[in-house]
């Protein structure tokens, strides 16, 4: 297995809990005058296959304030409104909590967001996307906070939603997931029973390509480098369809030593290893779903898929190889590709907990949907 995997959501809000005791006392703090312009900032969605674009607007939100609450609606909640969703709410917790913007989740948030639940929570105001969002009945989910002058909006990402990764799947299974047909071949009939879109009225059918920039990479790096005497884990994979199985991975990974380099490999790599329509995202897609998690500090855009000396010593000096314990795809030229790693004694297997969730497992989540 190259990064796949299976999620437990509870550690997750069980680490959150200081948090939550910090910001509650700076709030308080900040009444009595202690602490100038601490804000604290409430999101709210259903981040159903939590993709780049769902990360890039907790991005934006942060950026507004100190502290970000995420609230993520449950599948009843989301399916009353707008649909059944793709993935099971505890495995959209467990996604939304490794973004690295997100400071705390909140399970089971309410569809309509209201000043109440901010409230509960701190929160000066509410960031949503510059597009609607309405309840069954077509009611703003936002109208409440917008009346209190608490709403403020970021940017939608252009080139991806939930829609568009489902779009690509289901042409996948009919094998003609090519760029000439891949607009045509989609409709509303197809899309619109997938929690997708601001509301079961106004499904999103628009398919748009994802263009890279240098900022948006930039914009998701942290930059930082291993400090002297760091050990430096290396992964590598496909990362297709980032979800928590990718996530539980990379946390183990992180936690046999103290800086996790990523190795993404490209697009061509990919489809010549794994064939069919492989890749489902593509490599600068993939690249920004790995960097918004908090576990990872750097990646390696473009890796080769067996792992050679420029890997473990041309970025930084790899200390660790780490891999899941079940088998892996051979090579284009049939070898092992931790041959090196393993000769040098530095390899390292983490026990996959379950095989469940792969990116394959989520297309069958699709076929099995539409059936």
């Amino acid at each position: 297995m190259k990064a796949d995997g299976i999620n437990n959501a509870g550690f997750i809000f069980q680490e959150q809990k200081s948090d939550l005791l910090i910001r509650k006392t700076r709030k308080r703090e900040k009444k009595n005058n202690n602490v100038k312009n601490y804000e604290a900032i409430w999101v709210d969605g259903c981040f159903d296959l939590m993709h780049y674009g769902h990360a890039n607007a907790l991005r934006q939100a942060k950026a507004m304030g100190d502290y970000l609450v995420v609230g993520v609606h449950s599948d009843a909640e989301i399916e009353k409104h707008k649909g059944p969703t793709v993935m099971r709410e505890d495995e959209r917790y467990a996604a939304v909590a490794a973004c690295k913007w997100v400071d705390h989740v909140v399970p089971n948030a309410p569809y309509f967001t209201s000043l109440e639940v901010m409230e509960s929570y701190s929160c000066d105001f509410c960031v949503h996307g510059d597009d609607i969002t309405t309840l069954c009945d077509g009611t703003d989910c936002y109208q409440a906070v917008k009346d209190a002058g608490r709403y403020r909006e970021c940017k939608r990402t252009q080139g991806i939603s939930t829609t568009e990764l489902v779009g690509r799947m289901l042409l996948m299974t009919r094998d003609h997931h090519k760029r000439k047909s891949f607009i045509a071949s989609l409709n509303n009939e197809e899309l619109s029973t997938f929690s997708s879109s601001p509301s079961k009225q106004s499904p999103e059918t628009k398919i748009s390509h994802f263009l890279p920039t240098s900022r948006r990479i930039v914009q998701f790096s942290e930059g930082r480098e291993p400090k002297p005497g760091d050990k430096v884990v290396y992964v590598d994979g496909t990362f297709d369809l980032f979800h928590v199985g990718h996530i539980e991975f990379l946390k183990r990974a992180k936690a046999l030593g103290d800086y996790l380099l990523v190795g993404v490999h490209d697009d061509q790599t990919v489809n010549a290893i794994k064939g069919s329509n492989y890749p489902l995202m593509n490599l600068h897609e993939r690249v920004l779903s790995v960097l918004a998690c908090h576990y990872v500090d750097e990646v390696i855009i473009g890796a080769p898929y067996s792992v050679d000396n420029n890997v473990l010593s041309q970025v930084y000096k790899v200390d660790i190889v780490a891999h899941g314990n079940t088998p892996s795809l051979p090579d284009i030229n049939n070898k092992d590709p931790y041959e090196l790693p393993k000769q040098k004694g530095i390899y390292v297997e983490i026990e996959n907990p379950s095989a469940e969730l792969t990116t394959a497992g989520i297309i069958d989540r699709i076929i099995k949907h539409r059936i």
